[in-house]
């Protein structure tokens, strides 16, 4: 069974070597959206939302109101979407789910998806 959980960020970057406005400094409110995927356990959770959110939270707790390129050298919407793909799947190993999907807004109306 699949669920979902949206969420957001807000975050400054500039885009070193692009030709455009956005090689200066500025910032978004990006939206996140995760699937994961699991069985339905005994007690009737594929896993609790309340955990779920815990979990992203603190993946996306280094990148929230922060400089992204600190973290990444090329801050991208895809570089980043990457960034929180392999950061949710290595805190949830161990648990019952598996991340089956992310889509990271930049913005209202651009998008990158990992599946």
């Amino acid at each position: 069974m699949k669920l979902g959980l949206v969420t957001e960020f807000d975050a400054a970057h500039s885009l070193p070597g692009y030709q455009g406005k956005c090689a200066n400094l500025h910032g978004h409110t990006y939206q996140v959206e995760i699937v994961v995927e699991g069985d339905v356990g005994v007690d009737g959770f594929v896993m609790d939302f309340y955990l779920l959110k815990k979990i992203i939270a603190e993946a996306l707790q280094d990148l929230d109101h922060g400089y992204l390129n600190d973290i990444l050298p090329n801050p991208t919407a895809e570089t980043i979407a990457q960034w929180i793909s392999d950061r949710l799947k290595n805190d949830m190993d161990g648990t019952a789910v598996r991340l089956l999907s992310l889509k990271l807004w930049e913005g209202k109306n651009k998008w990158v998806m990992i599946d």
